[in-house]
């Protein structure tokens, strides 16, 4: 690896000395930098081409050097004359002024060491590029060992030296003397240009018709360089010592024979004897055919036969070469409608710029970059040409590398990114760039997308053309994955929204709608729920549009994988906002089902969401408890243990007790742990209650009361009752003074949940008539259709009966329906009988029990004594209002009588 630095060092410094000890002293350094040795052309190729820069403008140049010491083995007359010709040459050039011909920067210079002049930009020269590579540095460029000429560069560049020598011919009256590929230099866009009027000869009466030419005789002795060259020099040079401009026409056809011959001229000429092999010559050029023509295009084929006719007069001139068809190609015409493209105005310019897109293809990339993109670009400094050549611009950035790109093309861009004027060009420069955003996004460097690419897609958003904002928002999400993120949340997303909410178009808040959901990858899950989902219920138009693409936005964040929705922001936030939109008037079926789809769809996924939090947390709540329990009793065992360490001494109970205690915890941990079962519930035995020691309890805790009663009929029955069964014991007989109280099935009483289980007798009177004091039997039966209830269980009989509390149904009474005040017993002693007594006798018209629904009213009465209205089967609408007071009797019958009548 050393070793290769030396060696690349050495390199270096050679050619730095090369240059240095070429041009040292010479005025051309002065004010221009001298670079790298790239070409050599002119006359023998003597003259090194470098690259240079002006020092005070830093404008690219080509520094033409002829070394002196290339002449050292010359005599001192012979380097003057050479010296004198390369001056004459230059001079020459200098002078002359056409498109065609090399461009002159700066005067020749002459100093101790070298001749030095600067010229507009060179490629090489067109002997370097078929393979003539005298004079050139050690290490070739391999821009010039691999340059290859396209079709379309040979005929345009052949079309330009006859468009040059036309000019010499006819505006300058001149001959070249001297056209070959060494004095033809490609410059840096690919033109081909001449140069080399080392032996040009004017004409002696410009001003007449016929101009005459005065011709030097071929002397062998001079050097060679003070001689042209004769491999491609007319004939009548040599033979009949005259010129005329079809002489250079004789050499042109020598040029296009090589060109196409990969640089070899048709005849080798021995310069020893040269007029003997002029002789040879001639005499092969009348014999001339197609056969030695075979490489040469055959539309050309008996063009370039003319041109190298012996007799000058039969050769085409100049103007006529111009125009055969062999040059008109779309290519080259292209080619030559940009070298005029300065003569031209706007509108010829504009419908020019419109067709080319369809020639770009057509054409070799190197010949678009090096021709066509320079010339292109240097009309961006017109504004109202930027619309129609930016889009050439850019389909040639298509097809241009990443370096090339950033190399040629951004520099010239930078300027119309900004351009605002005039509004017309500027709004269409804004939609070109748009329709190219993503090749602008991708090849330009991450700098210049956020200072020069990126403000342009802001201003294209708040452009007051909705045709632009359409755009702009349609366009955005085939780029947003190349947008940095920052620039993305803090500068484009707001001025989406702004687009959104300050918009009077329907299509550009639509849009803004579309762009933001088709971007929600690109962004992060708080961000869209923090900033993008509270967005949209600002959104106040209710388009049908709108509404669809709102509920896009959420369903996109809902089911995408990265983003989501909480369960809070759902229950929240989404569906309060989402519910009412689904049912406005505006949406048809198909986007009300689209709402109802998502709605139906966020609410399953909460309920599951916050149904496994809650099963969760319970199987969390029992492992602490478990682990709690175990804790408690490890520390508690290692307290005792402690103390009884601590205690000097127990008594022998104190120990049998800590023993026992020791003893049951071990017990308790090698239990296993305790398992729900499922138990199966147990159908409830039929039973029947006996309400008569009820009955004489409530009636004894009211003997204090002294109510006059009136006396009941003893002769009173009850009706046979449908579907009841119902036992009832009076076993001793009651005594009057006790009769006077209320409804004895009052809130103490309960009832098993299984009915009253006995069966139906129609036929039935459950309630005898007689009036002596003794067992009174009643049987009563429940419809099968009423609900079992906990509280209406009765013991079977035989079986002591425990006192249980009584359901408290109080909050039954107030969901279901309101209840009367309550009254207490101390209340009730204290108020008049009268008084007392309305509160628990039914209103006037109350229908009387019937026998047909006995079984059902006993059931209401017992329900609506404890308060268990709720059951729509109790309603008052479908049963009279059992009452509620029991007068005083002289038989069980007519107490039961007043109790259920």
């Amino acid at each position: 690896m050393e070793s290769m630095l030396n060696k690349l060092k050495s390199t270096v410094t050679k050619v730095t000395a090369d240059v240095t000890s070429a041009v040292m002293g010479n005025p051309v350094t002065r004010e221009f930098d001298v670079g790298r040795h790239i070409a050599s052309g002119g006359n023998g190729l003597a003259w090194k081409i470098f690259n240079g820069t002006k020092k005070s403008t830093k404008q690219e140049v080509a520094v033409f050097v002829f070394d002196k010491k290339l002449i050292d083995k010359y005599q001192k007359f012979e380097k003057d004359q050479i010296i004198d010709s390369l001056k004459r040459g230059v001079q020459q050039l200098t002078r002359l002024r056409h498109p065609r011909l090399l461009t002159v920067q700066h005067p020749l210079e002459e100093s101790r060491d070298c001749l030095a002049f600067c010229t507009e930009p060179v490629f090489a020269s067109l002997a370097n590029v078929l393979g003539n590579w005298e004079n050139l540095p050690p290490s070739i460029s391999p821009d010039i060992k691999d340059y290859k000429l396209y079709d379309v560069e040979t005929k345009y560049g052949l079309l330009q030296v006859s468009e040059g020598l036309s000019f010499l011919h006819s505006s300058v009256k001149m001959v070249h003397g001297n056209v070959t590929p060494e004095n033809i230099i490609l410059n840096k866009s690919g033109a081909w240009k001449i140069m080399g009027f080392d032996f040009c000869v004017s004409s002696t009466n410009p001003s007449e018709q016929e101009p005459k030419f005065p011709c030097k005789e071929w002397d062998p002795n001079l050097p060679s360089l003070c001689l042209p060259n004769p491999e491609y020099l007319a004939p009548e040079y040599i033979l009949s010592v005259s010129c005329e401009t079809a002489s250079d026409m004789y050499s042109l056809g020598t040029v296009m024979y090589a060109v196409f011959n990969k640089g070899k001229p048709i005849f080798e000429v021995n310069k020893q004897d040269i007029y003997k092999s002029f002789s040879r010559q001639l005499d092969q050029l009348s014999r001339l055919g197609s056969s030695s023509l075979t490489n040469i295009p055959e539309e050309v084929r008996e063009h370039v036969k003319l041109l190298l006719n012996v007799t000058p007069t039969v050769r085409p001139d100049a103007d006529q070469m111009t125009k055969i068809p062999f040059f008109d190609d779309v290519g080259a015409v292209t080619l030559q409608y940009f070298d005029t493209l300065f003569q031209r105005d706007n509108l010829q310019k504009s419908q020019f710029f419109k067709g080319l897109p369809k020639v770009l293809p057509k054409l070799p990339k190197r010949v678009i970059v090096q021709r066509i993109l320079p010339c292109l670009t240097s009309e961006f400094v017109n504004p109202d040409m930027v619309p129609f050549v930016l889009p050439n611009v850019l389909l040639i950035a298509e097809e241009c590398t990443k370096e090339e790109y950033v190399k040629l093309i951004l520099p010239e861009l930078g300027p119309v990114f900004k351009q605002q004027e005039p509004i017309q060009a500027s709004n269409m420069i804004l939609l070109i760039f748009l329709q190219k955003m993503d090749l602008l996004l991708t090849k330009t460097p991450p700098d210049e997308i956020k200072n020069s690419v990126l403000p342009m897609v802001y201003r294209a958003l708040e452009a007051p053309s909705i045709q632009i904002q359409e755009l702009c928002l349609n366009i955005i999400p085939t780029f947003a994955n190349l947008i940095d993120y920052p620039s993305m949340k803090n500068a484009l997303i707001p001025r989406i929204k702004n687009a959104c909410l300050q918009t009077s178009s329907l299509a550009v808040r639509v849009n803004s709608l579309v762009c933001l959901g088709k971007i929600l990858e690109y962004l992060d899950k708080w961000f869209v729920l923090d900033d993008i989902l509270p967005f949209l219920q600002q959104i106040p138009s209710k388009e049908p549009a709108v509404l669809m693409g709102i509920l896009g936005i959420y369903k996109c964040t809902f089911t995408h994988k990265k983003l989501g929705i909480t369960k809070e922001q759902l229950a929240g936030k989404v569906l309060p906002h989402l519910i009412p939109l689904s049912i406005e008037n505006n949406l048809n079926l198909n986007q009300f089902n689209s709402f109802i789809s998502v709605i139906k769809e966020m609410l399953s996924r909460l309920e599951s969401e916050h149904k496994t939090k809650l099963e969760q947390l319970h199987i969390m709540q029992e492992q602490q408890k478990s682990l709690d329990i175990g804790n408690s009793m490890n520390a508690s065992e290692e307290i005792k243990v402690t103390n009884v360490g601590n205690q000097a001494s127990l008594t022998l109970e104190e120990k049998q007790k800590l023993a026992k205690e020791q003893e049951q915890t071990q017990k308790l941990k090698s239990q296993q742990p305790l398992k729900p079962q499922v138990h199966k519930p147990v159908a409830p035995v039929k039973q029947t209650k006996d309400l008569t020691d009820t009955l004489m309890d409530n009636m004894s805790s009211l003997t204090s009361l002294s109510v006059s009663t009136p006396k009941l009929s003893t002769s009173s029955t009850f009706t046979s009752v449908p579907s009841a069964g119902l036992g009832m014991m009076f076993s001793t007989p009651i005594d009057n003074t006790k009769r006077n109280l209320t409804n004895g099935l009052n809130a103490n009483m309960g009832f098993q949940t299984s009915g009253f289980n006995m069966p139906v007798n129609t036929n039935q009177n459950f309630f005898s008539s007689t009036s002596t004091s003794g067992v009174t039997k009643m049987t009563l039966g429940a419809p099968s259709t009423l609900p079992n209830f906990s509280a209406l269980s009765v013991p079977p009989a035989g079986v002591k009966q425990t006192q249980q509390r009584p359901t408290d149904m109080s909050a039954l009474n107030n969901l279901f329906g309101p209840q009367k005040p309550k009254v207490s017993m101390n209340q009730l002693s204290q108020q008049k009988p009268n008084q007392w007594l309305n509160q628990f006798v039914p209103p006037q018209g109350s229908p009387v029990m019937g026998s047909s629904v006995m079984g059902t009213q006993v059931n209401m009465m017992g329900q609506s004594a404890f308060g268990m209205q709720g059951n729509p089967f109790f309603s008052p609408q479908n049963f009279a209002q059992p009452p509620t007071t029991m007068t005083s009797s002289s038989s069980a019958s007519n107490d039961l009588k007043d109790l259920f009548g």
